[in-house]
C-alpha cells in the first residue's frame, strides 16, 4: 500500500508531534480518512523526508509523530531554471504542475506584451498563493523532496537581465536546436512565451541579454506543450532521465 507524502513548511525532527495546517488536516480527516497508527510521509521542502503516523485525529486537529529522518533526494543534477511566460487558467496550471515533475530548479511566471491574463488587486498575490499550492502538491505527488521555488511574478524585460548559465529561449523559427549547445556549470534557463508567443521587440530584448533561440522540432508547439517538451529535451541531453 502506498503511504502518502505531505509537504509542511515548519522544522521538523524526530520524536516530535506537530499540528498540521488545515489544509492537511482536512485532507488527513476527509480525503485519506486516516487514523491513529496511519502511516505517512512528511517533508518540509528542505531535503530529506520524515517518517510519520498519525497521533490524533479530531474534529479540530489532527496530531502527526514525526519519526525517522531519511537521506533521500530524486533531484536531477541539471539545475533548469524556467521563465514561464503566463498563459490562461489550466493552461498555466498544467506547465507549473509538470515541470515540477521533470525536475525544474525554479520558476519565474513571467508578464509578457501578449500575456492575456491581466491581475488587478489581490488577483496577482492570489494567482502566485494557487501555483505555489500546485509546486507543493506537485512535489509531494513525485516524491521531490526539495521544493522548487516559485519566484514572484515578473516583468520580462527586468527578469533576462538576471540570468546566468546555457540561456535559451524556444523559437519554432530559430535555426539551432538544443543538442548544438552546452550548459555552463549544468545550470540551464528557458526561457518560454505566452499563448500568442513573444512580440518581435522581446525576441530581441532576449537576445541582447544572452538568450540563443532554439527549435523543438518542425512543429509549433502550444505554450503549455513547448515548456514540458524543452525541459524533458534537457534533462535527456544533459539530466538524469538518461541514467
Amino acid at each position: 500500500m502506498r503511504v502518502s507524502r505531505l509537504y509542511t513548511p515548519v522544522l521538523l525532527a524526530t520524536g516530535q508531534r506537530v499540528e498540521l495546517d488545515e489544509e492537511n488536516a482536512h485532507y488527513v480527516r476527509t480525503v485519506l480518512r486516516l487514523k491513529n497508527a496511519d502511516a505517512l510521509i512528511l517533508f518540509n521542502g528542505a531535503g530529506g523526508e520524515y517518517q510519520a503516523q498519525v497521533a490524533e485525529v479530531t474534529r479540530k486537529a489532527v496530531w502527526i509523530e514525526i519519526g525517522q529522518w531519511q537521506d533521500r533526494s530524486v533531484e536531477s543534477p541539471l539545475k533548469v531554471t524556467l521563465g514561464l511566460g503566463i498563459a490562461r487558467g489550466d493552461r498555466m496550471d498544467l506547465s507549473v504542475q509538470k515541470a515540477v515533475e521533470l525536475g525544474v530548479h525554479a520558476i519565474t511566471p513571467l508578464l509578457t506584451e501578449r500575456c492575456v491574463v491581466q491581475f488587478k488587486g489581490e488577483k496577482r498575490p492570489q494567482r502566485w498563493l494557487h501555483w505555489q499550492k500546485i509546486v507543493q502538491h506537485a512535489a509531494e505527488q513525485s516524491g521531490r523532496t526539495y521544493l522548487p521555488h516559485l519566484a514572484d511574478i515578473e516583468f520580462l524585460q527586468d527578469w533576462v537581465a538576471q540570468q546566468q548559465g546555457l540561456k535559451v529561449f524556444l523559437d519554432p523559427y530559430a535555426e539551432t536546436s538544443l543538442s548544438a549547445l552546452k550548459p555552463e556549470h549544468l545550470q540551464v534557463t528557458l526561457l518560454t512565451g505566452p499563448e500568442g508567443g513573444f512580440a518581435t521587440a522581446e525576441r530581441e530584448l532576449a537576445k541582447a541579454a544572452g538568450f540563443i533561440p532554439v527549435r523543438l522540432g518542425q512543429r509549433i508547439l502550444r505554450t503549455e506543450t513547448a515548456s514540458l517538451a524543452a525541459l524533458a529535451a534537457v534533462q535527456m541531453l544533459w539530466g538524469d532521465f538518461a541514467q
